[in-house]
């Protein structure tokens, strides 16, 4: 007790010593002395020192003449901001949207420019910078999140996952009880462990491609009167479980900071804690094929010590309770987005350091890494930054549709949409006239009906041209329709009984796969079904990951549907790369052959190439022969 005692935790910081003097320098952080080298030269304070050994928990040093040094690191949890300060910037937040939300969206920062730099006495540059930063953040988000109203952003990122944004600006102590929480829930609901960060302002969960639902949903994934439960159990595999259980396990003596007279090394302190914690709280450490269910938490003082520091000290269990009350309460406003690209306000906690992180995926294997953002400053309005491109997407439906050049193919294209109409058999012909493609894909239809491999299904007033092998789930869909010709299944094609969800939910399966963007009401139309069964098949397309809903196209008053592994999966990989815009744009007109306008990437690249060629030509026609020996 004389020797071990006292109530600070020790940091398990190296001490710098100068030799020969054994002056005490300071203090670095472990990782960094264990990774450092004899003659290494670092800064601390306002000297540089190069490295003569390290030692268990000492590093020896002489001064560096100088010399110039590399800066040390230290690695730990950050402050988290006041409740205090996170009002008041909330209260900022509140101010700068009540000035934005009043004219029109060009006027967005001259409006609150001339307030900001007055208000708060900043530089003319300064205020514009602000201004633009949150004018740009209200067009995309169409709100400023503060701690009256809640802004939760998706989008993806270019390996075709997703990211979960929330802007709560709460400060980072509840936030990481959010974040954590909503980790723990995610990995409950999709069995997976996903990547999460929080700060101040805003918490990341980053997605896979297999993880869709309803955006807005997010907001009700917590309870206040469950989240202390759940949160516990997200908090044992955090890191800062660990580092307060020494730290407890420490101040109450329990493991001996000194021993024989000499300080226990930190990483002798570490074994003797997880032993102890091992002892008392077994399932902690046991393997997780053996565990059950959550784990149970033994009543032992130093365990429950270590979880109340960790719900009240790195976090604010309290403090997040409340804010669920709220939301349930009805007293926060919840708004959900999905865009094409992360707002300003999202670059933050994508660029986050690993103090922000809530898992053990380390900097640079973050999915936040493969965001890529575009068009920062192109946006036209908040409710136009969540859409498409009119052109990208007709022109991907095109490229979607399956295209037939004989019988086989247009019978795989039967088999992946399921029915097809008779304006849509054309579709799939590419000749160069209207009439041309119908009398192709008549001809291609009457060798299939010939070979009875397909027939037409009369369904009310709608005629559908159908592959024999999806005749049985499709009787299942429309018991009442008509067969022309009638068709006789082998046995072989009768070994399935489909239920109706089912074969809906794949009828509706296949046109996703090749129609892009559509609403449910567009679908109602074409597969003749009532809007529930459809709304019903997308829920279970969307749980799979299959189909995402948002406002896709600019003249849609209302909510499409996406297939993700379709056509609108297809948009982003249209995108031109920096190799491709260079050598269609720059280089072009270095060359002096970028006559042409610039309309779409396509064609931009398409006529660059041609004038670069004839632009080879006439240079290489320009040469003596002779002169190519020199």
């Amino acid at each position: 007790a004389l020797t071990s005692g006292g109530a600070i935790p020790d940091n398990t910081d190296y001490r710098v010593i100068l030799e020969p003097s054994e002056i005490f320098v300071g203090t670095v952080n472990e990782d960094f002395a264990v990774e450092s080298l004899a003659g290494d030269i670092f800064q601390l304070g306002n000297a540089s020192w190069r490295i003569l050994r390290v030692n268990s928990g000492v590093v020896r040093v002489e001064d560096a003449k100088g010399q110039p040094p590399g800066i040390p690191f230290w690695l730990g949890e950050a402050p988290a901001r006041t409740n205090e300060l996170s009002f008041a910037v909330s209260n900022l937040r509140i101010e700068i949207e009540q000035h934005l939300s009043v004219g029109e969206a060009d006027s967005f920062p001259k409006k609150i420019e001339e307030w900001i730099a007055n208000e708060f006495q900043l530089p003319q540059s300064a205020a514009e910078q602000v201004a633009a930063y949150f004018a740009d953040a209200y067009r995309s988000l169409g709100a400023i999140a503060s701690q009256q109203t809640l802004v939760l952003e998706r989008f993806f990122d270019e390996s075709g996952g997703m990211q979960l944004v929330l802007h709560a600006p709460f400060g980072s102590r509840i936030n990481r009880a959010w974040g954590l929480a909503l980790r723990k829930r995610f990995c409950r609901s999709f069995n997976f462990e996903l990547q999460a960060a929080a700060t101040d302002d805003t918490i990341v969960i980053s997605l896979g491609t297999q993880h869709s639902f309803p955006l807005d949903e997010v907001f009700r994934y917590l309870n206040s009167k469950t989240v202390r439960e759940l949160l516990v159990q997200a908090l044992l595999d955090a890191p800062m479980f660990t580092i307060r259980w020494r730290w407890n396990a420490t101040r109450s003596l329990a493991v001996p900071r000194f021993r024989g007279g000499a300080k226990i090394a930190a990483p002798l302190q570490r074994m003797e804690s997880e032993n102890l914690l091992a002892a008392v709280f077994p399932d902690q450490l046991a393997c997780l094929e053996h565990i059950v269910g959550d784990r149970e938490i033994p009543d032992h003082p130093l365990v429950k010590q270590t979880i109340e520091d960790c719900l009240t000290e790195a976090m604010d269990i309290d403090g997040l309770e409340e804010v669920l009350r709220r939301i349930e309460r009805g007293e926060i406003r919840c708004i959900a987005r999905d865009l094409p690209e992360p707002s300003p306000l999202a670059a933050e906690i994508l660029n986050a350091r690993p103090y922000a992180f809530l898992d053990n995926a380390p900097l640079e294997e973050r999915r936040t890494q493969a965001v890529y953002t575009r068009r920062a400053s192109d946006r036209n309005g908040s409710d136009g930054l969540g859409v498409l491109d009119t052109a990208a997407i007709e022109k991907v439906k095109t490229e979607a549709w399956p295209e037939a050049t004989n019988d086989d193919e247009l019978h795989d294209a039967l088999m992946l949409i399921g029915v097809m109409t008779c304006e849509e058999l054309q579709r799939t012909s590419n000749g160069e006239s209207h009439a041309s493609n119908g009398a192709v894909s008549a001809h291609f239809l009457q060798e299939l009906v010939a070979s009875h491999r397909a027939t037409q299904l009369q369904i009310g007033h709608k005629l559908f041209v159908i592959a024999a092998e999806r005749l049985p789930m499709l009787r299942t869909i429309y018991p009442n329709a008509v067969c022309e010709p009638e068709l006789v299944l082998p046995d072989s094609m009768h070994g399935k009984t489909w239920e109706r969800t089912d074969a809906i939910r794949e009828l509706v399966r296949g046109r996703m796969e090749v129609c892009g963007p559509i609403t449910i009401s567009e679908l109602t139309d074409v597969l003749v079904l009532e809007h529930s069964e459809i709304d019903a098949a997308l829920l279970a397309l969307e749980s799979e990951g299959f189909v995402l809903r948002g406002k896709f196209h600019p003249d849609t008053a209302g909510v499409g549907i996406g297939g993700a592994s379709g056509a609108c999966g297809r948009l982003r990989s249209r995108m031109a790369g920096p190799a491709l815009f260079f050598r269609s744009g720059w280089l072009g007109t270095f060359e002096h052959a970028a006559k042409f306008k610039r309309t779409s990437i396509g064609a931009v690249a398409d006529e660059s190439n041609r004038a670069l060629s004839a632009r080879k030509s006439c240079r290489l026609a320009r040469v003596d022969p002779a002169e190519l020996g020199n």
